[in-house]
This record gives C-alpha cells, structure tokens and sequence, in this order.
C-alpha cells in the first residue's frame, strides 16, 4: 500500500484529469496546496516508482498502476462523504475535510460494508461520480456552468471543487445538485454571469461558474 502523501498526489492527478485536464506541476501543485517545486520534485519520484508518466505534450498522467492507485482513494473518499452525509446526517460542506482522513485508513471491508448502508453510491454529495471498484465511472453529458450562454439554462449536477468555503457560498445562493439555474447574462472580458437561481439573480464569478458543472 502507497503512503498517504503518495496517495493524495495520485488522487489529485486522477481527478484532475477527470475533469479533462492534463496537469503541469503549477496546477498539481495548486490543487495539493504546495509550491510548483515541491509538486515536480513528487512527480519525480512518482515517475521513478512507475506511477505516472510526465512530458510536456500530455503533463503529468497516471500510469495504469497509478490510475487503479489514484482512482481507489477517490472511491474510497466519495463513498465516505456520502456515509457521513447519509448515515451520520453532516453537512455536505463539512464532510470534505473529514473524508480526507478516513479515505487512508478505512480498509476494503469496511469501506464494502459502508457502502452495503447506503442507498446513492453513484455519487458523492456534491455530485461527484464514484468510481466503481474496477475504477470506472459513468459517461456524463454536462458543461461547466461556464460555457453556458445567455439564455441557456440547466440543472447543476456537481461541484468539482470541495472546499468548505466555496460550498458555504454555494449553500447560501442555493447553488446545489438538482437545483435549476439559468444565464441570464454574460460580461464581456472573463467578466461574471450573472444567473437567476431560485428565483432570485446573483453575479457568479466566472472562477466559481468554472466549478459547477450542469447537465442542460
């Protein structure tokens, strides 16, 4: 079994190309919450264990060992947000932090049995797929709220970035899975969306529209 600091760089590069990204060591870096340097320095020695692959055409990519690797601690992650929010009745903005921890102590019996409890294991809380036990997650027809112009409207199916403090505002605006939000308008220059969500409009960041993902 691969330490947890190997286990959390696999599981960033894995849901970074999830979200079709190829991940240089400045966007790894980011999402880990390192410096540039720290993250080349791991993605070397990942590359020196056979985990992942690195060139300047395709990034840093997980090997087949590395993806299987990657793709169980993102299994293991989803399924405990989703028993903490299902079973032990946390919010869905809390359990990000929490599912970190037990994501790389909670053994495959376990994590079978608390899967076995729940009623949803296709997804994690915020929408995010979970991986099936052969790494596999289903093909999905969605956009980020980004790319949507005015006029368009959809319903949010995920957030593909958990921090508690995105999710709090998401929380407060009503920016959730299942909800139906429309563009209402588009300002020029990467400007922000503005978008009518619950009956009400908000101004969204074209940062944060870039995190909510909609199936139209």
């Amino acid at each position: 079994m691969e330490s947890p600091v190997v286990q959390e760089y696999l599981e960033a590069i894995c849901r970074l190309q999830l979200e079709g990204r190829k991940p240089g060591t400045t966007e790894l870096g980011r999402a880990l919450g390192v410096s540039p340097a720290s993250a080349s320095e791991m993605a070397d020695r990942l590359a020196e264990k056979g985990l992942v692959g690195k060139s300047k055409e395709t990034g840093i990519t997980p090997t087949e060992q590395g993806r299987k690797a990657g793709l169980a601690v993102i299994r293991t992650h989803r399924i405990s947000e989703r028993f903490l929010v299902d079973v032990l009745g946390m919010d869905w903005k809390d359990v990000h932090e929490e599912a970190c921890k037990l994501e790389h102590v909670i053994s495959p019996e376990v994590e079978e049995r608390m899967e076995t409890l729940l009623a949803n294991t296709e997804t994690c809380p915020h929408g995010n797929p979970i991986p099936d036990r052969q790494g596999r997650t289903p093909e999905a027809r969605q956009r980020r709220l980004s790319a949507l112009q005015q006029g368009q409207s959809g319903q949010v199916a995920r957030i593909s970035e958990e921090r508690r403090e995105l999710l709090e505002y998401l929380t407060s605006i009503g920016m959730m899975p299942g909800r139906a939000v429309r563009v209402e308008q588009v300002a020029p220059f990467e400007g922000p969306l503005l978008v009518e969500l619950t009956g009400s409009r908000f101004a969204l960041a074209r940062e944060i529209a870039d995190k909510v993902w909609v199936t139209e």
